[in-house]
């Protein structure tokens, strides 16, 4: 049976409220920043920003710059860090900004590659940090922390001042990158207090055009101090060991108005603020967000699973529903430092509800703990292309809702969908993805999406398709480009070029589904279409047929003399698309490695398998890969280039030797509200299988050691240092070698210890990590090599 879905776009709203926020931007900046009620400008048009979170202090500062350029070719274009007090200050008195403490050179190092910064100076962080990242000093000072209570603020002020000292002249009156400051986190009941904080900081020399704090949980915020910042993950650890999927997770794969959260770090608050109402802040503020999941840590009593596809998923209904400000917490994976002290991991020990890994914070996100690239890291970056290009047209859009849509969060069988629209044009959007619970497909679906004031109808495909499920995507609803008039696409767009003087638009396929476009035919003065059909369909050009890939070029002369190009590619090809300056001008790259730009050069990383890469347009001679001019072929449109081998295994076995078997699983403790705690150290030196890995010598840098295991609680180490740990998800587990002390790896090897899990154990695993429970076992390992190209101007 057909499906046709229907929406009317509205007239446009009314202009929305500007002037009507404190806040500002330094006087004479070229681009400055503002507030409306639905959106930000910045240099006087929309604004679309992409934030990403990179903890620095838990990264090696010699690795940063890199993985900044990874992000940047992500799409991201601010990076957001809690700036973490007990990281900084274990010690009172002693203020470290050293190493990889460094703030002042991670944000210099923003400004160089053109990233925003955001710092979130806390001074409580949360951040799965031990004491949510204040000092233990000042806790033992018998203060009320996170009040206005006199001796906690006499604590906080000379830290701020220590903060303001690092980002002196980096503030956007002296051309630096700080963009938005955030204030504390997850502070729900204390406006007083967040106004406080504010004041401060801003006496202690902190400046930007935008302040901020989290919104989430019905929060109550000081009017019209801070700009309300939203989140939405598709997973918890917070949440209890039997609870199931949350509510408040499954809330965030529909189509929705409402902004606020209530799930977000519920285990440290009420649900829901006594007294206050979801998305107060709406009239004012625009829907801006800091926290949505670019994946999940896990937690001892409760492990998560997050598939790529899930946050992809996220991320592009958020963009949907009306969000005008994407920010993925996180976005890049770390490792807690060790402590002087003590450790640093959010534990019970001091009374958080959840016990953390001791090291790591990989949080399964798109670049990982040892900057491994994960599929969401492709998937995100798809749409953040889209952002780059289209985001100021979509931010003054506003989120319209069909009026047939999902009755409750249960319901699996009605379409989601909307459209972002001016009146004018707008992008529909579709998401036939959830975690856990998958969605039917939908046979026989069109949609018809109706604009005001005569501008008709827009009736989708021209014949009706099947949405599969799991699909998510984004397609154009009369899209403006250099003379012609796209009416609609079948296909999502990705980006636009220039190449040849022809406006190119990238457009990915959706699987699945054909790709079709439609024309205004007013706007056209001749095509050409590598394949398929031109059909004239009343005031349109239909094209159908196309074989997307490199070479699915349709050319337009506009009937105003311009020309243009709509390239389709296949979905997993559109997956492997970079775009940056690259050799004096903007360029769409095809890679399967990961890419980056970096003014002269471009460099690529992977394994060493990918044998070429493509570009468009290509430069005027074949670029130096590691020194050699590259051998050139075509590729469709794309001149393609061959990489030059390199020798080595791209994933060499390892040896592991079991050194002890384990012994029985030790009995279940519980800690803070009643919720499984980790195994003491004790049972790691006598419970624990132990194996030894033996690692080869000579591997090149940035190799990883990926161990392929089962248990409870792995941890592993060089000599008597914990070098990693991890609690077992169904995941494989990396170690990067690069991080292992050289010396004491080749006097004493690498010793790996897997506790098991007891069989009545109250810990949530997810179907990933099915199996026999209170077995412990690594399985066996293997080296992944890790190379990087420089590919540079012929």
């Amino acid at each position: 049976m057909t499906r046709p879905h229907r929406l009317r776009v509205p007239a446009p709203a009314a202009p929305p409220l500007t002037g009507h926020l404190p806040f500002a931007d330094a006087p004479g900046v070229p681009d400055p920043i503002e507030v409306t009620s639905r959106w930000l400008t910045r240099g006087g048009r929309p604004w679309f920003p992409v934030s990403g979170e990179f903890h620095y202090s838990r990264y090696p500062a010699g690795e940063w710059e890199e993985e900044l350029l990874k992000m940047k070719a992500g799409g991201v274009t601010a990076v957001a860090s809690y700036i973490i007090w007990i990281h900084h200050e274990e010690i009172e008195g002693r203020v470290r900004f050293d190493g990889d403490r460094d703030l002042r050179r991670f944000a210099e190092l923003c400004a160089r590659h053109g990233l925003d910064f955001i710092p979130r100076v806390g001074p409580w962080s949360h951040a799965e940090v031990r004491n949510g990242g204040l000092p233990d000093w000042v806790l033992a000072r018998g203060c009320v922390p996170r009040t206005d209570d006199p001796a906690y603020l006499d604590a906080v002020r000379p830290w701020f001042a220590a903060i303001a000292a690092q980002l002196s002249g980096l503030d956007r009156a002296h051309g630096g990158p700080i963009v938005a400051i955030q204030i504390e986190n997850e502070l729900y009941d204390q406006p007083g207090h967040l106004l406080t904080l504010k004041r401060m900081a801003q006496e202690a020399g902190l400046s930007a055009p935008l302040w901020t704090s989290t919104a989430w949980g019905g929060v109550r915020l000081p009017p019209d101090e801070l700009l309300p910042l939203y989140g939405g993950y598709t997973e918890t650890f917070w949440t209890e060991a039997d609870g199931g999927w949350p509510d408040t997770c499954r809330k965030h794969f529909f189509f929705t108005h409402q902004r606020d959260d209530e799930g977000i770090g519920s285990d440290l608050r009420p649900v829901r603020v006594r007294g206050s109402e979801p998305d107060a802040f709406a009239d004012r503020f625009p829907w801006a967000t800091c926290e949505l999941g670019g994946g999940m840590a896990v937690s001892y009593h409760r492990r998560p699973y997050v598939d790529p596809d899930d946050i992809g998923a996220l991320g592009l209904t958020k963009i949907g529903c009306g969000s005008v400000w994407q920010g993925f917490y996180m976005f890049h994976g770390g490792t807690n430092p060790p402590g002087e002290l003590s450790t640093l991991q959010e534990s019970h020990a001091t009374d958080y509800p959840n016990d953390l890994p001791v090291l790591t914070y990989d949080f399964q996100a798109p670049l990982g703990e040892y900057g491994q690239y994960r599929r969401t890291y492709h998937e995100l970056r798809l749409q953040h292309l889209l952002l780059a290009d289209f985001g100021h047209l979509i931010a003054a859009m506003e989120s319209v809702l069909p009026e047939e849509r999902p009755d409750g969060q249960l319901d699996r069988d009605t379409l989601r969908w909307a459209v972002r629209g001016d009146g004018n044009s707008g992008f529909l959007f579709v998401n036939n993805h959830q975690p856990h619970e998958p969605l039917p497909e939908h046979p026989e679906t069109s949609f018809t999406v109706e604009f005001p004031g005569g501008r008709g109808e827009l009736a989708l495909p021209s014949t009706p398709v099947t949405v599969p499920a799991g699909a998510y995507f984004c397609w154009p609803l009369r899209l403006e480009l250099g003379g012609l008039r796209l009416e609609w696409a079948t296909a999502q767009p990705v980006c636009t070029l220039d190449v040849e003087g022809r406006t190119v638009l990238v457009l990915a396929a959706t699987d699945g589904i054909a790709p079709e476009l439609a024309l205004d035919a007013d706007t056209v003065a001749a095509l050409r279409t590598p394949s398929g059909d031109v059909t004239p369909v009343g005031d349109r050009l239909l094209v159908t047929g196309l074989r997307p890939g490199t070479d699915a070029l349709v050319e337009v002369d506009t009937a105003d003399g311009g020309r243009v190009g709509l390239l389709v590619l296949d979905a997993d090809t559109a997956r492997t698309a970079y775009r940056g300056t690259a050799w004096g001008a903007e360029r769409l790259l095809l890679s399967a490695d990961g890419v980056v730009f970096d003014r002269d050069e471009v460099r690529l990383h992977g394994s060493g398998a990918a044998t070429s890469f493509a570009v468009l347009p290509a430069p005027e001679r074949a670029p130096v890969v590691d020194g050699v001019a590259a051998e050139a072929a075509t590729d469709g449109v794309f001149t393609r280039y061959a990489v030059p081998s390199v020798s080595g295994a791209e994933v060499s076995g390892v040896e592991v030797t079991l050194v002890r078997a384990a012994g029985p699983a030790p009995e279940t403790v519980t800690g803070v509200q009643g919720r499984a705690s980790v195994p003491a150290d004790k049972y790691f030196d006598g419970v624990a299988a132990e194996y030894r890995v033996d690692v080869p010598d000579g591997l090149p840098p940035g190799t990883l050691l990926r161990l392929h295991w089962h248990g409870d609680v792995g941890r592993a180490y060089v000599g008597g240092t914990l070098v990693a740990d991890q609690f077992f998800a169904g995941r494989v587990w990396d170690i990067g070698l690069d991080r292992l002390p050289t010396d004491a790896l080749r006097a004493d090897g690498l010793r790996v210890r897997v506790l098991p899990l007891h069989a009545r154990a109250p810990v949530h695993l997810p179907e990933q990590a099915d199996g026999d429970r209170e077995t412990a076992a690594v399985t066996h390992a293997e080296c992944i090599t890790r190379r990087t190209r420089s590919v540079r101007a012929g």
